[in-house]
């Protein structure tokens, strides 16, 4: 399973303007679902693959409880796609090898850090990842930096479906700024996508297929 949420942010809590305006969601949403469609596109006249890929688009991964909105914290505000998902799959009895969700995957000069959740859930699936991205050539975006667990798509699919599935997620503790500096902002646009943070993962992705 390769997975990405389509939807964007209604409003932009960190940005310092216009906060109660929707944000395009460039990175935060549009990236994944870009490199879904690549892949989708390379892959739909491929014969040498061996293993079935199956592409999910989640809704409402975005429309989580505001930022400082002063009401008590709502649990599971976020990933509303995938926590339905997860609890009704599409196929009775449906079941995957395992998952990669793609978040913020095409932000200028990203990192990708392992992220807690996915060493807690999909260890030996995270090390594959990490690995193949080295091998290939990528691991000034995928570095070999443990982050803290991360609530995303991943989590829910995790817990409820019983998938192991990994998240590739923008993520730099080093500095600071954790998730992209555009999150959650009006600078989450197109002007500030790179596309070759799409190549390191779309590649990646393809190299980590045919694989298997």
């Amino acid at each position: 399973v390769i997975a990405s949420h389509w939807d964007s942010r209604p409003f932009a809590d960190n940005s310092k303007l216009n906060t109660n305006k929707p944000i395009d969601g460039a990175n935060d949403g549009a990236s994944g679902v870009g490199v879904i469609l690549e892949l989708a596109r390379v892959l739909q006249h491929d014969t040498a693959l061996k293993v079935g890929v199956d592409f999910i688009l989640f809704d409402g991964e975005d429309y989580g409880q505001p930022e400082n909105s002063g009401f008590p914290e709502m649990k599971d505000s976020w990933c509303l796609g995938s926590q339905y998902w997860a609890k009704n799959l599409h196929k009775p009895g449906y079941v995957a090898y395992y998952g990669i969700l793609l978040d913020m995957v095409g932000g200028k000069n990203a990192k990708f850090a392992m992220d807690g959740t996915s060493a807690y859930y999909a260890p030996e699936v995270q090390k594959k990842i990490w690995n193949i991205a080295a091998q290939s050539g990528y691991q000034s975006f995928f570095i070999k930096q443990q982050s803290e667990e991360i609530i995303d798509d991943h989590f829910y699919v995790n817990r409820d479906a019983k998938i192991p599935m990994i998240d590739i997620i923008e993520w730099e503790p080093s500095d600071g700024s954790y998730f992209s500096p555009t999150w959650h902002t009006h600078d989450d646009n197109l002007a500030n996508i790179d596309k070759n943070t799409l190549r390191a993962v779309g590649q990646t992705l393809l190299n980590i297929l045919f694989n298997e």
